[in-house]
């Protein structure tokens, strides 16, 4: 893999940029699916992590992952915790954890098998990245390798994106003030809900959410709904 990919990826503009970027990046490994996940975890107890993913997964697929139940029982999850070398994860990986019908579910996606790797940094944060496909991995040990450490490689270069893109610092001065509204509509928007959903659970319109939106994206200075979410979460204000 040529070292320009690995720049492309670090030096993306914006987030749709490094989202298709890694798409093609995964897809030159032979993966059809990459997801790349920005974890920052709460200083203080009692409080929740917040979750800012990017990548190819489909959407049916990304509405039965919302399950905490399911999401604790997956030993991909629980390997991503703790570890911070790539590995790799198949149906005999989720059979001897017990959760051979959490494989079955997600290999109907094209969810067979894959690699994953956590990078675990400063300030709270975490950063996933994993690539899937329908096909089982090279049997060679040399191109297995190889994977391995572009995978690895590939890491390293997205998070310091990532890190930029999804949850830029602060530049510091007094917390913008967001009314109550804006508060509650940022909070579903936390949750995943799409503008429309959040406008049937308040019973207001679509366009009256993304008015409260646009306001929350111009007092914190956000370009996207990620943005808004973690520089709200780390301002405090949701």
């Amino acid at each position: 893999m040529l070292l320009e990919r690995y720049y492309e990826i670090s030096q993306a503009p914006d987030i749709a940029a490094l989202e298709a970027r890694l798409i093609r990046f995964a897809q030159a490994l032979e993966f059809a699916h990459v997801n790349a996940v920005l974890v920052i975890d709460p200083p203080g107890p009692g409080e929740r992590a917040s979750f800012i993913a990017i990548g190819n997964t489909p959407e049916p697929y990304r509405e039965s992952q919302r399950d905490p139940t399911a999401s604790a029982r997956d030993p991909v999850n629980r390997r991503l915790r703790t570890m911070s070398v790539p590995f790799i994860y198949d149906q005999q990986l989720y059979a001897t954890a017990g959760a051979g019908d959490l494989w079955e579910t997600q290999a109907a996606f094209g969810y067979k098998t894959g690699v994953a790797v956590a990078l675990h940094l400063p300030d709270y944060r975490h950063f996933l990245l994993g690539v899937d496909r329908d096909v089982s991995l090279p049997r060679e040990e040399g191109r297995l390798s190889r994977v391995m450490a572009d995978l690895q490689l590939l890491a390293v270069h997205a998070q310091s994106a990532a890190s930029r893109l999804l949850a830029p610092d602060d530049e510091g001065g007094p917390a913008p003030e967001l009314t109550p509204r804006e508060v509650e509509v940022l909070r579903w928007t936390m949750e995943g809900k799409t503008a429309w959903s959040v406008g049937s659970i308040l019973g207001v319109s679509e366009a009256t959410v993304n008015f409260h939106l646009r306001n929350v994206f111009r007092k914190l200075g956000a370009a996207s709904k990620h943005q808004a979410v973690l520089k709200a979460l780390k301002l405090r204000l949701i």
